[in-house]
């Protein structure tokens, strides 16, 4: 990949921020594949993608489309196995630059200064800490940043752009699969033989941290998996 056209590193905010709703517009109904082509052409190194490797799809995708692209992965300690391991294929056997991003404290040293299992008592706060601030560090050095939310994975989401801006980080927020259904992403995983992480066969719909992750039935909701019993949806990373 090249990196950044001067164009685009001389841009300040407010007109960076123009630049990217003004690809939104145009990019919309595009596939995902044309919109990442497209941010890998215009942004080079400064874009990368966050992914915690419960979004395969994407990461094929971005694999394909942007060659060498870099994808940085949220290690918070409290991962699934399975996540850790379709992070080391994705990693050894796809055409991606991976970069393993680490919290502050390990969870021994969180657990010695805010008690253990602080996922059960403050979720908001192990997400904080865990998530959040690491992200914050991997996302710094890059001017844009690929995510693989979609619009009917919650309510929170139905109106996301596939092309925006990230007032909080300034950064310009690519959503390049928004637009897709979840039958959109079984066709493209069965026509391209997407390696997808273990549990999706233990009916995990949408796989985030262990302690705060359980499988769906048929028909539930896919993010009722997501901190169940609890009014928690998110992580803080989208809001």
């Amino acid at each position: 990949m090249s990196t950044a056209t001067p164009a685009i590193a001389d841009l300040t905010p407010d007109e960076l921020r123009a630049f990217a709703e003004q690809a939104g517009r145009e990019l919309e109904g595009a596939h995902p594949s044309e919109i990442l082509a497209w941010a890998g052409r215009t942004f080079g190194d400064d874009l990368v993608v966050a992914s915690s490797m419960g979004d395969e799809v994407l990461v094929d995708l971005v694999a394909k489309a942007v060659p060498g692209a870099n994808v940085i992965f949220l290690d918070t300690g409290y991962h699934f196995a399975e996540t850790i391991g379709t992070r080391d294929y994705y990693a050894d056997f796809t055409d991606i630059r991976l970069r393993t991003v680490l919290p502050l404290r390990t969870v021994a040293e969180q657990d010695a200064e805010h008690g253990p299992r602080l996922h059960d008592r403050d979720p908001n706060l192990c997400c904080a800490l865990r998530k959040v601030e690491p992200l914050e560090r991997g996302l710094a050095p890059y001017t844009a940043w690929v995510t693989g939310m979609r619009r009917e994975d919650a309510p929170t989401r139905t109106d996301i752009p596939v092309v925006g801006w990230d007032a909080k980080r300034s950064k310009v927020k690519l959503n390049p699969i928004a637009a897709w259904t979840q039958a959109d992403v079984d066709a493209y995983v069965a026509e391209h033989h997407v390696v997808l992480n273990p549990l999706r066969q233990a009916g995990y719909a949408s796989i985030g941290c262990a302690p705060c992750t359980r499988a769906t039935a048929p028909g539930e909701d896919p993010r009722a998996g997501r901190w169940s019993g609890t009014s928690k949806t998110e992580c803080g990373l989208h809001t």
